[in-house]
């Protein structure tokens, strides 16, 4: 998913698609990092 998100931004420039794909991004690493959402909002405010 982050490799089309990619390509079609790098096609286009358009900065929807960029920002969709760090979304995914940080979703992908959140994952990884056994953070859910609630936490990261969490420390975000911190």
């Amino acid at each position: 998913m982050i490799e089309l998100t990619w390509k079609i931004f790098s096609q286009t420039g358009n900065i929807e698609t960029y920002l969709l794909l760090k979304e995914i991004e940080n979703a992908t690493s959140q994952q990884e990092f056994g953070q859910t959402e609630t936490e990261v909002t969490l420390d975000a405010k911190i």
